[in-house]
């Protein structure tokens, strides 16, 4: 048993090496600021107005589309310069007639073999080439259920205007209080938000699109032929890796906010992460000699990339499977079991000491930001390092099992949100 401890030691020392350098994002995001001095810049004529896309697939989101168009609609920036496009992908309820009477251009699309988001902003974008050939200077990608604070494009505006070519912006979680899965996963975005873009945005480097939220320019569009190229399960993250392949960077906007639902439920959590999961591993089989390659190269956006995708998902399988092993081992030889339980409740223990402190550090720093009762802020940091555990069984399935991509029920509007009692702050 005594080598069982010699591993899991071993375990938390590769853990060190392979994200210590996460840890020093923390203070580097917490003490170091890029600021913009936006009256300077008006004053130059460097603030323009541009025409923007905004592309939008849904799959039965009547209760929720609503929502996003309104908040698009009441934007500060210049409405005749927004344009809402909106694929009905399947659907079998009345997403296309509610899109339409908010005001959006809508497509349907009827395709039970191609499904996915990276699927149904190839048709959209199809319908825009055939419809719309002049293209326009931006395209904003968000999904049904997201809502977006009334600055949003004006912020992510000026970004652009610094010659931006691809820029994310801050998720926040605009159902926090329905639950503690809906909590602690808003709790991983703003984390990634704040400390993981933040900081590469900080040092120079490229942040990751993170499912939704995100503007890129008409060179981007061009520079793919006009189409888009990306179906894997993880669509945001293939897009991000094959940037930086490129040698370019995602920047980040964090001035720029926007709300996204949340799953309530863990089985709707599971069956999303699990998606994530499968994601990562085909996004790795693709990119892996790229992302080696630039490594070597010195490319630190492959490294961090490299470090996102693989070796917790790795480790952590291995570290299952050999402390299982070795237990098994240790109970036939007669040996103490208690070292064994010693040694995986330490591992257990330092591992929740730490997610529990990343996850409080991100409730404190972003305290007035996440739309919650105060109580239900602290207890999402304590629950935190439970909804990150469940990945590593999550990680595990998504090896085995066969993965396809199925639509999320939406059902958290604002005026529901409202009702029960939610901040919602928007």
């Amino acid at each position: 048993m005594q080598i069982l401890s010699f591993f899991n030691f071993l375990i938390s020392v590769i853990f060190v090496v392979c994200y210590s350098y996460q840890l020093f994002y923390i203070p580097l995001t917490l003490f170091f600021r890029k600021r913009k001095d936006r009256k300077v810049k008006e004053a130059r004529g460097e603030i323009t107005v541009h025409d923007f896309a905004f592309l939008i697939c849904a799959r039965n989101e009547e209760t929720v589309i609503g929502d996003l168009i309104d908040s698009i609609k009441d934007q500060t920036y210049p409405a005749e310069h927004i344009h809402i496009f909106l694929l009905a992908d399947n659907c079998t309820d009345g997403t296309a007639s509610v899109a339409a009477q908010k005001g959006a251009v809508v497509y349907t699309r009827t395709d039970a073999r191609h499904v996915g988001k990276g699927y149904a902003l190839s048709a959209l974008i199809e319908h825009l080439n055939e419809d719309f050939p002049e293209g326009f200077d931006g395209y904003f990608v968000f999904d049904a259920d997201n809502v977006l604070a009334s600055d949003y494009v004006e912020k992510m505006n000026e970004s652009f205007c610094d010659g931006s070519e691809i820029v994310t912006s801050y998720r926040n979680c605009k159902n926090f209080s329905s639950s503690w899965i809906s909590a602690t996963s808003g709790l991983w975005f703003l984390r990634e938000t704040r400390y993981l873009n933040n900081a590469r945005f900080i040092l120079g480097t490229s942040s990751s699109i993170s499912g939704t939220g995100y503007l890129f320019s008409r060179s981007v569009f061009e520079e793919y032929g006009r189409v888009w190229p990306f179906h894997l399960l993880t669509e945001d993250l293939e897009f991000s890796v094959d940037w930086i392949l490129k040698g370019r960077k995602v920047d980040l906007c964090t001035d720029a906010v926007f709300y996204d639902e949340q799953t309530v439920k863990f089985s709707q959590s599971f069956r999303q992460r699990l998606r994530w999961s499968r994601g990562y591993i085909q996004v790795l089989r693709k990119y892996f000699k790229g992302l080696l390659k630039g490594i070597f190269h010195f490319n630190f956006s492959c490294f961090d990339f490299f470090m996102n995708i693989a070796p917790a998902y790795a480790l952590s399988l291995v570290s299952i499977v050999t402390n299982t092993v070795f237990s098994v081992i240790g109970l036939i030889r007669g040996e103490d079991p208690m070292i064994a339980v010693l040694s995986i409740g330490q591992l257990l223990l330092n591992s929740y000491l730490l997610t529990f402190a990343v996850g409080l550090i991100t409730v404190i720093s972003e305290w007035k930001m996440i739309k919650a009762k105060n109580h239900k802020k602290i207890l999402a940091a304590f629950a935190f390092p439970v909804f990150m555990f469940s990945f590593i069984p999550i990680a595990v399935a998504a090896l085995f099992m066969k993965v396809k991509w199925k639509p999320i029920e939406h059902r958290e509007s604002v005026e529901k949100i409202k009702k029960d009692g939610g901040d919602t702050g928007f």
